[in-house]
């Protein structure tokens, strides 16, 4: 991953398109391109089949809050810290742990404008 100066995003957040979220994944977490790519052709398929767009649209969302996370070393440091919390097998941590990362995604889903419903 890139590294930021005093906290400050890594990039710009990028408009939410497949083109640009593909190229911010690339630069700051190129180990999560094989799951965007993944994702993306389900998405693909099941908007296909159902003659929806709402697949392809949650799949946007999701990726747009992703990177809005990521881009930032403080929040993304917090939900890994939360994340590892909720994989520690104490019950009270893990519903803990739940709330806390649904926060983070909530503003994260907030700041980017979309939703992913």
């Amino acid at each position: 991953m890139t590294t930021s100066a005093a906290g400050q995003p890594l990039i710009p957040q990028p408009p939410a398109t497949v083109a640009a979220l593909r190229q911010a994944v690339r630069q700051i977490t190129p180990a999560a391109l094989p799951a965007f790519t993944r994702e993306l052709d389900q998405a693909a398929d099941q908007s296909r089949q159902g003659s929806d767009l709402a697949p392809l649209q949650r799949f946007i969302a999701q990726w747009a809050a992703y990177v809005y996370i990521q881009r930032q070393p403080g929040p993304s440091a917090d939900l890994r810290r939360w994340e590892e919390r909720a994989a520690s097998g104490d019950a009270t941590q893990a519903r803990q742990a739940a709330s806390e990362i649904g926060r983070i995604l909530d503003q994260a889903h907030a700041a980017v404008g979309l939703h992913s419903r």
